[in-house]
């Protein structure tokens, strides 16, 4: 205390220790650093110490977190987190490719698995493809909007080099034009060096304008057939706004229990350009054959309808495919999912099979409207979410072999086989039309055509090979065998036995 005096006045005051205040607060912020680094000290010790003892003491806790962190379902090829980038494979580019996919997302899908391939043969660098925006269906999506181009790039960048876009000297704006060509279809390894990669040498980039079913079925180096694979299975992921989407859907249909996805082809394009009009009004087969005539670039216009469809290559009607359904052994408790577009007739044609089948759903109706929003007037996308439910499925069960239904078939065997019923069209027309004639009762036609499916569902078989004839013999990508099975095993799996097992 201290005593002083002021104008004769006597003024006691006590002394404020000035260094009181910070001092506190600096002791205060040194002992939580010390803290802190002690804490974390402890944890790190802790964690070393679990892991040593046993290394999956902590598992339970990170895969909780995982689960409520991501979707529940993952298919195999994408269970776990995406692994560390291998190196890049060192090589000197012969060149640029481009490409320019045609048709829909499946038929582009095959495509772009082949050009990695073709890519990989030739030595050569690959340019991000391009979609097809001019088809039917005129979707405007690019790559980047249905796959996830990073992955894309990153997961193959030991077998081939992938860039977005052509460097700024081969661009338009520079003077360049590159050299356009469609590659002979169907073609083997042979045709690419000795016809194709000379070109690179005198025009450094060429560009694929047609890329469908450009590379042979059967024939083509072992190595080469897995990459197809590989990149169709792990490199083309679709984009983390589909995925979630896509997983969704699935959630809720197995919350519901089992569900088999039904692909119904019964959409305009496929009846307009396969000139398929059983069960169409007269007006409807005059619309779908003027659709056809309105497209120059499809050659066949004059189709018979029956004739088609008695040879089978048409796609069953919805009614067609409630009777198959249910001579299957489907009941009325079977939840159906509709993997497809705008059935043609809509409600009116779709009503038979509702009758038969009361749980039939559809994304439109499992989502609320907002989330489909984005991918309005997007057909690519909005079928990037019907083949994620075909792929999880438990059965899957396409009414028309399109690229579509093969690339999903495909992709079931590569995930153990899962059953795919594969229908004989041609024998079922021919059962329907007894059947429906009065000929066959119930039970005679729901036993034949359990019969004719005995082998046709999704078991394991060998490619069906018919030499100059490669537009008839069983897809690659329907059944990838050389990618589903390793070593021994393979003779067991896919031997003389199962060889007989092909589709007529």
């Amino acid at each position: 205390m201290e005593v002083r005096s002021e104008n004769n006045i006597q003024v006691r005051c006590d002394k404020i220790p000035g260094q009181v205040i910070p001092r506190t607060r600096l002791q205060v912020w040194f002992f939580r650093v010390c803290s802190s680094i002690l804490l974390w000290t402890c944890l790190v010790q802790l964690i070393a110490v679990a892991e040593l003892w046993h290394p999956r003491l902590l598992t339970g806790l990170t895969n909780r977190i995982s689960w409520i962190t991501r979707p529940p379902l993952r298919l195999q090829h994408s269970l776990h987190s995406p692994p560390p980038l291998v190196p890049p494979r060192n090589y000197k580019s012969n060149g640029f490719l481009k490409v320019s996919c045609n048709g829909g997302l499946n038929q582009m899908r095959a495509a772009i698995c082949d050009m990695v391939t073709v890519a990989r043969l030739l030595n050569l660098t690959l340019v991000v493809p391009e979609l097809d925006k001019k088809s039917f269906w005129a979707d405007p999506s690019d790559f980047e909007d249905i796959f996830d181009v990073r992955h894309f790039i990153d997961s193959l960048r030991d077998e081939v080099r992938i860039v977005r876009r052509l460097p700024k000297r081969f661009s338009r704006k520079h003077g360049f034009q590159a050299f356009q060509m469609p590659p002979v279809s169907w073609s083997n390894e042979k045709y690419y060096l000795e016809q194709i990669l000379p070109l690179f040498s005198k025009y450094k980039v060429v560009h694929f304008n047609r890329t469908d079913t450009r590379l042979a079925n059967n024939g083509i180096w072992l190595d080469l057939q897995k990459l197809r694979c590989r990149v169709n299975f792990q490199g083309l992921k679709f984009t983390p706004q589909i995925e979630t989407l896509g997983y969704k859907l699935v959630r809720i249909l197995q919350e519901k229990g089992p569900f088999v996805a039904l692909h119904l082809r019964y959409e305009m394009d496929m009846l307009a350009f396969s000139g398929c009009t059983h069960g169409c009004t007269v007006e409807e087969a005059e619309e779908l054959k003027r659709l056809r005539y309105a497209y120059p670039w499809w050659r066949e216009k004059e189709i018979v309808s029956e004739e088609r469809r008695q040879h089978g290559l048409c796609p069953l009607t919805p009614e067609e495919a409630a009777l198959i359904l249910q001579a299957l052994g489907f009941d009325k408790e079977t939840q159906i999912y509709i993997a497809s577009g705008e059935i043609y007739g809509s409600e009116r044609r779709m009503a038979p099979l509702r009758a038969a089948f009361p749980r039939i759903v559809k994304k439109e109706t499992l989502l609320d409207p907002v989330e489909l929003q984005q991918f309005q007037n997007h057909s690519s996308q909005m079928a990037a979410l019907d083949f994620m439910v075909s792929i999880a499925s438990n059965t899957f069960i396409p009414t028309y072999d399109g690229n579509m239904a093969k690339v999903v078939e495909g992709h079931r065997r590569y995930l153990g086989f899962k059953k795919s019923i594969l229908l004989d069209r041609k024998k079922l027309v021919e059962l329907l039309d007894l059947h429906q004639n009065g000929t066959l009762t119930w039970n005679d036609f729901a036993l034949a055509v359990r019969q004719v499916h005995e082998n046709r569902m999704g078991q394991p078989f060998l490619r069906r090979i018919i030499p100059d004839k490669p537009k008839e013999e069983d897809y690659f990508y329907a059944n990838p065998q050389e990618c589903l099975c390793e070593g021994t095993n393979c003779k067991d799996l896919l031997g003389p036995g199962s060889s007989s097992i092909t589709r007529q």
